[in-house]
C-alpha cells in the first residue's frame, strides 16, 4: 500500500510500514513544513493514503469538501511511537483492504469507519 505519513504522526511510523514492505512519503524526513492543504493534496493527486494524528484533517474533508484517498486518524491517549504503530499493526491486519477511499478513525480500542 501506499502511505503519506503526516510530519506530527513521525518517523518511526514511516520506518515501520516501510520495513512491512509499503511505499511511503513521510512528511517529517521529506518535506518538513508542509501545510496542511498542501499534504492532503499531495496524498489525493498521487493517489496515497494518509496517516495522521492532526483532526485537522477530518475538518478539511467534512467542512471544506476536500477530496482524499483515505485518511488514517490516529486518536491516540498514548502517543508514543510504539503505541502508533501497534494500533496501526491492528488495523492493517483487520482492515487493509477498507482503508483506499475511506476516513477511518483508530484509537488503541477500536476502530470506526466515519461516514460522508
Amino acid at each position: 500500500m501506499r502511505f503519506l505519513v503526516d510530519e506530527c504522526t513521525g518517523p518511526a511510523v514511516a520506518d515501520w510500514l516501510r520495513s512491512q514492505g509499503h511505499e511511503v512519503f513521510s512528511v517529517y524526513d521529506e518535506a518538513r513544513g508542509l501545510d496542511d492543504e498542501s499534504i492532503i493534496r499531495k496524498a489525493y493527486m498521487e493517489n496515497w493514503i494518509l496517516i495522521t494524528n492532526d483532526k485537522d484533517f477530518g475538518e478539511k474533508i467534512y467542512r471544506e469538501g476536500w477530496p482524499h484517498r483515505g485518511v488514517i486518524l490516529l486518536r491516540l491517549e498514548n502517543e508514543r511511537a510504539a503505541v502508533r504503530i501497534e494500533t496501526l499493526r491492528r488495523l492493517l491486519e483487520t482492515f487493509a483492504d477498507q482503508l483506499p477511499d475511506r476516513f477511518v478513525v483508530a484509537t488503541e480500542t477500536k476502530v470506526r469507519f466515519a461516514r460522508r
